[in-house]
């Protein structure tokens, strides 16, 4: 979610809280769907969890907060289970080009990327071979980039800590806005279509943002993000045709499912994830979220 701002201002502690309170109600349409455990899958199944901060502090660990402990146990629960985790371009060559996933396919999601990503989850990623992918939210990055401020609480990575980490071929990077992930700054909740806002004005607000990351994204790295991470998971069907009209060939959203990957590249929007947060052990976590 955001927690650079929520941990400095009650304000936008509040807004956070709204947002939290809307996804668990289902006003956002992003509500908990059926598991899929049990369903007959007609592609490959795939799981994909999605972190977002890492704090060795256990007074700020919390809902989207875990410890660089429980990761690891994660990454190594699911390296001694035989899983091979995946990156979005790994979906994207199975369908475009039948080149075929791992047996056990499991993808690492990483949202906002905050400084604690490179700090703690890279090295994690390089020490057991698991890759992750990592959707920065561009404002903070352009904001951290600049200041060079590394606090593992809530400073956020850089433009240099982004290619050293792709270089690796460990890590790749997607498109989580530019700056859609505020409320007091932006007027809304994430990508959501405001009510009485145009869908002519909402495409054109979209599309800026989205553009104005990939561009970012592009000038820094020489890669082109091709999956749409939406902010808070909050999820307007006018968004659909803008997020296809602009290349993207994914998009992650936060219903909690096993996804069904087939070779139509529908398959691939709206992929559902499962939130990682503490108090659970890895494999209790992981009980009826792997197939």
């Amino acid at each position: 979610m955001f927690f650079t701002v929520s941990l400095r201002n009650k304000k936008n502690l509040a807004a956070l809280m709204m947002v939290m309170i809307l996804l668990v109600t289902g006003v956002t349409g992003a509500t908990v769907g059926a598991l899929g455990i049990n369903r007959k899958f007609e592609g490959v199944p795939l799981t994909i969890v999605m972190y977002h901060g890492i704090v060795k502090d256990s007074r700020h660990q919390g809902t989207y907060m875990i410890s660089p402990e429980l990761l690891e146990n994660d990454m190594k629960y699911l390296k001694e289970k035989g899983y091979t985790a995946v990156v979005v371009q790994d979906l994207i060559d199975y369908v475009d080009n039948d080149k075929p996933l791992p047996e056990k396919p499991v993808m690492l999601t990483f949202d906002d990327g905050y400084y604690n990503n490179y700090l703690y989850a890279y090295p994690l990623s390089l020490k057991y071979n698991m890759k992750i992918v990592i959707s920065p939210i561009g404002y903070f990055t352009q904001k951290y980039s600049e200041s060079g401020e590394e606090n593992e609480l809530y400073s956020h990575i850089t433009w240099t800590e982004i290619n050293e980490m792709m270089q690796s071929g460990m890590v790749e990077i997607q498109n989580h806005s530019y700056h859609l992930h505020g409320t007091a700054d932006t007027g809304r909740l994430g990508a959501q279509k405001n009510k009485r806002e145009s869908i002519e004005a909402y495409t054109s607000l979209l599309t800026s943002d989205l553009s104005e990351m990939q561009e970012l994204v592009r000038s820094h790295t020489g890669w082109t993000p091709t999956a749409f991470t939406y902010p808070f998971g909050i999820i307007s069907k006018e968004s659909f045709p803008v997020v296809h009209t602009m290349g993207f060939r994914a998009s992650l959203s936060c219903e909690e499912r096993i996804n069904d990957i087939t070779r139509d590249p529908e398959s691939l929007y709206l992929l559902g994830r499962f939130l990682r947060a503490p108090g659970k052990t890895s494999e209790s976590f992981f009980a009826g979220r792997l197939k």
